[in-house]
C-alpha cells in the first residue's frame, strides 16, 4: 500500500509502517462521526490512530483520566480528527462522543477512539450504530511486516484475478515467524526478543488485567494454557474445565468459565470464529460452537512455553500454531474487503464432520473456503476435502447458495502459488495479501 494513496493527519508518527486497516479507517472517517480502533495491546492501534489524527488525549497521561471521568467533554477538545487513547478507562467518553455527533448535524471524522478492551458495562452502553464506525485491529500480518510478497491478493481472487508466484522455502523461518508474531515494536528484532514480549503480555494479563476485571490470576493462566492446547478447536466448557484442573471437584462452573472466556475476548486476547452454513437464514449457523484462536500465534507459543526449536521438534503442535497464523492474516485481509460482513471469517463443519478451516463470505453471497496445511504433502488431501465441501454445500436440500468464487489451500512450506484444479488454488502464506 503506497502512503500517497491515503490522507494522513498531522500526527503521522516518524517511521510509521502503513497498515492494511489504514484504508478502512480513512473510509470510516468519511462515513461516521467517529471511529473506534479496537484490538489487543501493543498491536499498533495508537500509531495507526495518530497516522490519521490531528490531536490526541492520552487517558493514561497526567490527570486526563480523572478529567475524563469527571467531565468526558473535556478530553474531546482538539483539532479533528481528535484521538482519545484507551477510551475504555473512562467509559462515559463513548456516550459523550455519541451525543456530540447527534448534536452536530452531519459531522464526519471528528474523533478516533482507541481501546484495548471492552468495558464490562457493554450492555448498558449505547451501541453507537450509525454514529461510530468500529474497526478491529490485529497484530501485523506477514504482508505488513514484509514477510509475505502479497502477490496473491484475496480481493483479486474474489474478482477472478489470480497471479502465479513463488516464494522462498524455509521451514525454520516459518516457525520463527510464528514465534516472533506481529508486534510492531519488535517485528524487525531477534525472535528471542519478540518472544519475551509475548510472555510479558500474558504475564501482565494474568497478574494485572485479570484482577482488574474481577478474575483470578491462576484461573486465567490455566484457561489461557487450555485454549492454547485446544487451539482452533471448539471445546465445551466442560472440556476446558477438565483440561484446566483435571479434577471435577476443583473445576469452576460453566457459568464461571463463561465469564472467564468472555473476559479474554473483551480484552481482545482471543477471537472466536463462528460456524458458517448457507443460506444466511439457516438456523444451523447459530448452533455451531465457535472455535477459539489467539490474536497472534506468538501468544499460543508463549502460553505453551515453547520456542523455535521446541516447535520444530513438535511438528503436530506447530500445525495448530500455523493455523493460528493463517487465521490472523486471513482475518485482516478479509476485513479489508469493503463488502465483507461483520464476521469476516468463519469456518464450516457439518453433522458428518466434513470441515473447512475458514470461509469468507461477502454481502452479495460470494464465498470462498480455505484449508490450512503446513506441508505440501497434505495439499492433495486438502484439495479433495474442499471438493467434498463444495459438493455438499451445493447439493444440500433447498440450498440457496451460488458456487464458491474460489477455494484455496494455504500452505506453510509451499514454494509455488498455483491452480491445482479449476477454481481451487494452492497459495503459500508468504505469497498471500489483502
Amino acid at each position: 500500500m503506497a502512503s500517497g494513496e491515503l490522507r494522513y493527519g498531522s500526527l503521522l508518527p516518524e517511521g510509521y509502517c502503513p497498515r492494511i486497516v489504514d484504508e478502512q479507517v480513512e473510509r470510516y472517517l468519511s462515513m461516521f462521526g467517529a471511529v473506534e480502533i479496537a484490538g489487543t495491546k501493543w498491536c499498533g492501534k495508537t500509531w495507526t490512530a495518530c497516522a490519521h489524527g490531528n490531536s490526541i488525549a492520552y487517558l493514561d497521561e497526567g490527570n486526563n483520566l480523572q478529567l475524563a471521568k469527571a467531565d468526558p467533554l473535556l478530553v474531546l477538545e482538539g483539532d479533528q480528527p481528535h484521538i482519545v487513547d484507551e477510551w475504555q478507562k473512562a467509559p462515559l467518553v463513548w456516550n459523550a462522543v455519541r451525543h456530540e455527533i447527534d448534536r452536530r448535524r452531519k459531522v464526519r471524522g471528528a474523533w478516533i477512539l482507541t481501546g484495548s478492551s471492552t468495558p464490562c458495562d457493554e450492555e448498558s452502553r449505547h451501541s453507537g450504530a450509525g454514529r461510530i464506525g468500529r474497526v478491529r485491529m490485529l497484530p501485523m500480518t506477514l504482508c505488513e511486516s514484509g514477510d509475505s510478497t502479497g502477490e496473491v491478493s484475496l480481493k483479486g481472487l474474489f474478482q477472478g484475478d489470480f497471479k502465479r508466484a513463488s516464494v522462498e522455502h524455509d521451514s525454520r523461518r516459518l516457525v520463527e515467524l510464528c514465534c516472533r508474531g506481529g508486534w510492531p515494536e519488535v517485528f524487525d528484532e531477534a525472535v528471542e526478543a519478540a518472544q519475551e514480549v509475548s510472555r510479558e503480555y500474558l504475564r501482565s494479563i494474568c497478574e494485572n488485567s485479570a484482577p482488574a476485571h474481577g478474575k483470578d490470576p491462576s484461573a486465567s493462566r490455566a484457561l489461557i494454557r487450555s485454549i492454547a492446547r485446544n487451539l482452533g478447536q471448539a471445546p465445551t466448557y466442560k472440556t476446558l474445565a477438565a483440561d484446566m484442573y483435571g479434577n471435577a471437584e476443583e473445576a469452576p462452573s460453566e457459568k464461571t468459565l463463561a465469564g472467564y472466556t468472555g473476559f479474554l475476548k473483551r480484552i481482545y486476547l482471543t477471537q472466536e470464529v463462528s460456524g458458517w452454513l448457507p443460506p444466511a437464514r439457516s438456523p444451523k449457523r447459530l448452533r455451531v460452537k465457535p472455535k477459539r484462536y489467539f490474536a497472534d500465534p506468538s501468544l499460543a507459543v508463549a502460553a505453551l512455553g515453547l520456542s523455535v526449536d521446541g516447535l520444530i521438534a513438535d511438528w503436530q503442535t506447530f500445525g495448530l500454531v500455523f493455523e493460528n497464523l493463517c487465521m490472523r492474516d486471513l482475518m485482516v485481509y478479509a476485513s479489508a474487503l469493503p463488502s465483507v460482513g461483520s464476521e469476516p471469517v468463519r469456518y464450516y463443519r457439518d453433522e458428518t464432520g466434513l470441515e473447512a478451516d475458514a470461509v469468507v463470505e461477502l454481502a452479495d453471497g460470494s464465498w470462498a473456503a480455505f484449508e490450512f496445511k503446513v506441508s505440501e504433502d497434505k495439499v492433495e488431501a486438502a484439495v479433495g476435502n474442499l471438493k467434498r465441501v463444495r459438493a455438499k454445500v451445493l447439493s444440500a436440500k433447498g440450498a440457496q447458495v451460488r458456487p464458491p468464487a474460489f477455494m484455496a489451500v494455504i500452505t506453510g512450506n509451499g514454494q509455488f502459488a498455483r491452480e491445482a484444479e479449476d477454481g481451487i488454488y494452492v497459495i503459500p502464506i508468504r505469497a498471500l495479501g489483502a
